[in-house]
This record gives structure tokens, C-alpha cells and sequence, in this order.
């Protein structure tokens, strides 16, 4: 005995242009039938947030899995999969496509070959698949759009509930950002993790799709930029307060990636920071009140 819900679209042309659409969307609970062998032409994340079953990849490797899990089907790839029989399993699937997907796999958000991923909660997920099941009602003139924009959140909060990731994110992500302003290699840091600069670059890329460098230097652009908003150091200090001992290669990396000159992004910025800087984040609940012509 099983339960299903689902819904499919037809996004046009000008729709994929936006990078990411929703082909269809699905919410199943019970012992489920079978499904595949098969292989699609477009990706599906299926959400499974309670029960257990089973994944055999295209090698016939037989997967065991165990909610709350992810299992992700990719174009191209043969798949079959199925609920325990015996409990079954409570599941929501979302369809996608589009041009974007290429991006997001480069940047390990999905992963072709690693079919499925233990989460640590599919709360997240499920509460984006559940915004774009509402979407799906009939007549919804925003639907191309908000459904896509849904598939977005869904992958980046997807990304944030593997369960090889803690509740203060990857460990060797922790550790490289805390020791970012340092003057240390990429070899520097590997040894300070006991490991290869290769190892290191594996579990960065696989963290957070980027190499150890571009994820430094993300770090260190993102400071300075807070620094040169809201202060008035002089553009060699902030240099130095994230890392760099030379001015000059300092602001021509920062022209180079950011698009302006650190003094003109000053100058862009430039304003009275309302009641001074602060550190703290603010909290989404009950975010700052700022007065009238106070910025």
C-alpha cells in the first residue's frame, strides 16, 4: 500500500535561460514499487526522510539505504532502486534540468558519482520541495519561475544536510578559514592537517568545490572588503590585516577580482555605518531596526 502525489512541467525556452527549471515534482510514502532500470535524460534528487530500501548502480553494486539519505539521479546513468518492502519508505522528488546543473556539479553541489549521500536532516530539503509542490497550483503564472528558484534553494540546502558535514561545516573548511590571514602555503596548511597538498586539495574540492587557494583567497577578499566598508585603514593595512605584506600585489589581485580598485570600492561603499561596526551577526528574527536617515 503506498500513497503519491506528483506533478510535471514543460518550462520553455526562455525559462532554461534562467539556468535551473523544474521539470516536475513528487511526494510518495509506503512500500513504494520499484523502480528502473532506467536512465533519463535530466537530474532528480529524491529525498528520502524516512524508512529504508535499497540503490544498485549501473556496475550492479547494491547500496543499502537508510533515511534520511539522498539518492541522486543523473543523465546518462542507469539506476535502480526500491523501498523496503516491509516498512517501505516516506520520500519527495524534484525533476530539474537546465544549464546551471553543469556549474552546480563543478562546485560538488551534485555529485554523479557518489548516487547516495547519507544527510543529516532532510527537514531543509523537504521544506524547499514543499514550497515548490505549492507552487504547482493550478493556474500559477509565476510557476516556471518560483519553481526554479526553488530547485536553487533545494540543492544548496541539500549541500548543507550531507552528513559529512557538522553543524559547524567541514573541519578542514573550519580549520582553513580560522588560519586564512596567515602567511602559509597551501603546502603549509596540508601539513598542519597531516596530510598531502594533494589530499588537501581533494577535500577542499569535495567540501567545497573550489581549490585550497581560491577558497583562501575568497576568505581574505571577503574581510577586506568588510574592512575597507567600514573603516579607515589605509589600504596597506588592510592588505596586512589579511594576509598581504605587499600593497601593491595586494591591490592588483583585488582589482583583478573583484573589478575595482580597493580604493574605488571604498569609495562605492563609502557611508556612516549606523551606530558603528559591529562583528555580530545580526539575527533573522529580529534583525536591527535602522532609523530614518540613519544610512
Amino acid at each position: 500500500m503506498y500513497h503519491t502525489w506528483m506533478r510535471y512541467f514543460t518550462p520553455s525556452p526562455v525559462h532554461h535561460r534562467l539556468g535551473l527549471v523544474c521539470l516536475g515534482v513528487g511526494l510518495q510514502h509506503g512500500t513504494l514499487p520499484t523502480v528502473g532500470p532506467r536512465t533519463l535524460d535530466h537530474h532528480v534528487a529524491v529525498v528520502v526522510s524516512a524508512g529504508s530500501g535499497w540503490y544498485r548502480s549501473a556496475d550492479g553494486r547494491r547500496a543499502t539505504v537508510t533515511a534520511p539519505a539522498l539518492l541522486w539521479l543523473t543523465p546518462g546513468v542507469p539506476h535502480h532502486y526500491g523501498a523496503d518492502p516491509g516498512t517501505g519508505w516516506d520520500e519527495a522528488f524534484v525533476d530539474f534540468a537546465g544549464p546551471a546543473t553543469a556549474t552546480y556539479t563543478e562546485l560538488g553541489y551534485i555529485e554523479p558519482d557518489r548516487p547516495v549521500v547519507p544527510l543529516s536532516d532532510a527537514a531543509p530539503a523537504r521544506a524547499a520541495i514543499s514550497r515548490i509542490a505549492r507552487a504547482a497550483r493550478p493556474g500559477n503564472p509565476l510557476l516556471e519561475v518560483e519553481t526554479g528558484a526553488a530547485v536553487h534553494e533545494l540543492l544548496v540546502a541539500l549541500r548543507r544536510a550531507r552528513a559529512d558535514t557538522n553543524a559547524d561545516g567541514d573541519p578542514v573548511l573550519t580549520a582553513l578559514a580560522r588560519d586564512a590571514f596567515q602567511p602559509l602555503t597551501v603546502a603549509d596548511h596540508a601539513t598542519r592537517h597531516g596530510m598531502t597538498a594533494a589530499e588537501l586539495r581533494a577535500a577542499v574540492r569535495r567540501a567545497a568545490g573550489c581549490s585550497p587557494k581560491d577558497y583562501l583567497l575568497t576568505i581574505r577578499l571577503g574581510r577586506a572588503k568588510e574592512l575597507l566598508a567600514a573603516t579607515e585603514l589605509p589600504v596597506a593595512a588592510v592588505a596586512r590585516r589579511v594576509g598581504y605584506d605587499d600593497p601593491a600585489y595586494f591591490s592588483r589581485l583585488f582589482t583583478r577580482r573583484v573589478g575595482t580598485a580597493p580604493i574605488r570600492f571604498r569609495e562605492q561603499q563609502g557611508r556612516s555605518v549606523h551606530g558603528g561596526w559591529s562583528d555580530r551577526v545580526p539575527d533573522p528574527e529580529h534583525p536591527p531596526t535602522i532609523l530614518p536617515g540613519s544610512v
